[in-house]
């Protein structure tokens, strides 16, 4: 069980709908990764507990729900943190700069209690699970060891029949990676309420050439994809980091990430 040192916090403004909005998370010794949203009964970062994945991961219960928990969820999962209590008042999480890198440090900036005493577990799946639907696909294999591979082909000429692996020594690229979208689409969603927060800082717009900022690396938006993953899948309760499979992608997104997941739940296995 790994949880924080002390409590910390951080504000800023929502993704979709622009409002200011703050998190506390407290160390804890549940074991578990609990949200308390608005003093309303808790829930738990679980996929049977995800409520929506249209536009962004959304987490709760009949009362209460966190919005665009993925990158949040990601960053846990690097950090190795598996006990920790996240309150919030607002429904939506923090877009921060649209990656994991501000939760990473913020975290470490609280200090990450490790028990070294606990031999470190893995997991793989007992049989192959997958997902093929079209030119969407999502296989997750038996393996020696983690292995992550993302494939695209956008209409964007740097994004036309590209793919990449995880590696660690990649991490940090996609612990940083920023989420993404389509530049010609935005007025279009914030017409229907969406995406009202988004600006250079914290999305990477897709022009018919080039983006609406640098690449903080090559490739920057498929090692998004990858961090999404990481994020949707820690909700099986066992983070992908720790997981001996091959998982092999193309073009898929948090509805196929979340459905995945949950299958998952009862093919994971641990390794001996």
């Amino acid at each position: 069980m790994t949880t924080i040192l002390k409590e910390v916090e951080i504000s800023g403004h929502g993704l979709m709908k622009n409002k200011p909005c703050s998190v506390k998370f407290f160390p804890s010794k549940s074991g578990k990764i609990r949200y308390f949203v608005n003093g309303q009964d808790p829930f738990e970062a679980d996929a049977d507990n995800v409520l929506s994945t249209d536009h962004c991961v959304v987490l709760g219960n009949k009362k209460a729900k966190a919005m665009l928990t993925e990158h949040l969820s990601a960053a846990l999962a690097f950090c190795g943190i598996d006990s920790i209590d996240i309150c919030m008042e607002e429904m939506e999480v923090p877009a921060l700069d649209g990656s994991s890198k501000k939760w990473v440090e913020l975290f470490k900036s609280a200090g990450i209690e490790k028990h070294f005493f606990e031999k470190k577990q893995f997991y793989t799946v007992r049989e192959p699970v997958y997902y093929l639907n079209g030119k969407t696909s999502l296989v997750v294999l038996p393996s020696d060891e983690l292995y992550i591979s993302y494939a695209v082909n956008y209409d964007h000429p740097d994004l036309t029949r590209k793919w990449v692996a995880y590696n660690p020594k990649n991490q940090e690229e996609i612990i940083e990676a920023r989420t993404f979208g389509f530049y010609k689409d935005l007025k279009k969603f914030q017409m229907l309420g969406f995406a009202q927060g988004v600006n250079i800082e914290n999305t990477l717009g897709l022009q018919d050439e080039g983006y609406t900022s640098p690449l903080r690396s090559e490739n920057e938006p498929i090692k998004h994809k990858i961090l999404d993953l990481v994020g949707d899948f820690y909700l099986t309760g066992v983070n992908p980091l720790n997981m001996k499979c091959q998982i092999l992608l193309k073009e898929a997104g948090h509805a196929v990430y979340i459905r995945v997941a949950k299958m998952l739940k009862d093919k994971l296995i641990e390794c001996k």
